[in-house]
């Protein structure tokens, strides 16, 4: 990220609901904090052609369901700019796994070793980070330099500007976003973070998925396939 151009690739729709965040000072703050880690020779990830990717496979008009993480992946070929997912070869992380138990509870789909969810994010579950960048081995490095106040203003967009979305909140940091969303508009489903810390506490059981597609089916929407991609 070195210009205001860095941010041509994003999907036109997102482009053009979110143009003033895009060209605000804030952004322009953190597009200096990125270029300036790069050249301490820090690695970043995911890389910046994936920082956006979240929204590149889930346009704004087609967000049915968003799904909230805090940090991308910090270990080496884990991030891919979808929250919760990796790509395609590598072993799914435990809050991952976590969510294909459940899956399999709540679904009778059978768990996967493919972590890539992107064809969640083709059906519309916009799978967003609230943090879309951080440093190699540092979790949370990137926290408080202006993404929370982008990704803020993306839940602001879509809860103003559409009818009908399923808001997962999975653990208090994302729930703290849920000040931002009308209940009257929108469907938001809390639950415990899936982390192996946490999952038992109540994050197993929760029925989300199904509640999803329930309330989707009955906004006259297609439900969303949520079967991994590949059974063990």
């Amino acid at each position: 990220m070195t210009e205001s151009s860095d941010w041509a690739g994003l999907e036109a729709g997102w482009k053009q609901v979110l143009a003033g965040e895009l060209s605000s000072d804030y952004m322009t703050h953190l597009r200096a904090f990125l270029r300036a880690e790069k050249q301490q020779g820090k690695e970043i990830y995911p890389p910046s052609s994936l920082i956006f990717n979240a929204f590149e496979h889930t346009p704004f008009d087609q967000v049915k369901v968003v799904i909230l993480g805090q940090d991308p992946y910090h270990g080496p070929g884990q991030a891919h700019g979808l929250c919760f997912s990796v790509p395609e070869g590598t072993r799914p992380p435990p809050s991952l796994v976590n969510i294909f138990k459940e899956i399999e509870r709540d679904l009778a789909k059978p768990a996967s070793k493919n972590g890539n969810l992107e064809h969640w994010a083709d059906q519309g579950v916009l799978l967003l980070n609230a943090t879309l960048t951080v440093e190699k081995g540092l979790a949370g490095s990137h926290q408080r330099k202006g993404w929370e106040r982008f990704t803020d203003a993306v839940i602001d967009r879509l809860n103003r500007e559409r009818d009908g979305i399923v808001f997962m909140l999975w653990g208090s940091y994302a729930q703290k976003k849920g000040a931002l969303i009308d209940r009257d508009r929108h469907l938001v489903l809390t639950a415990p973070h899936p982390s192996p810390l946490s999952a038992h506490r109540g994050f197993l059981g929760c029925g989300h998925f199904s509640k999803a597609n329930e309330y989707l089916v009955a906004q006259d929407k297609m439900p969303v396939d949520w079967a991994p991609q590949g059974s063990w």
